[in-house]
């Protein structure tokens, strides 16, 4: 369920991530803390990349749930 959020005025692609595909440990640009592996989560990137979609995707980020919503 691929979506678009816009946030701090830039547009963003946002990809929910089940607990059972998350099987990487992942720091939380939001918190800085550890992503554990089975643990639900988003990876999101930026939908308007100046370097093209090929580059977005290799920015994306891995986000707790709660510290996207709040960021």
């Amino acid at each position: 369920m691929r979506r678009t959020e816009f946030k701090r005025g830039r547009e963003y692609t946002v990809q929910p991530i089940r607990a059972e595909r998350a099987q990487k440990v992942y720091t939380c640009p939001g918190c800085s803390g550890d992503i554990m592996p089975g643990t639900a989560h988003i990876a999101a990137w930026q939908a308007d990349h100046i370097m093209g979609d090929a580059s977005a995707l290799a920015d994306r980020r891995h986000w707790h749930s709660h510290c996207w919503k709040i960021a």
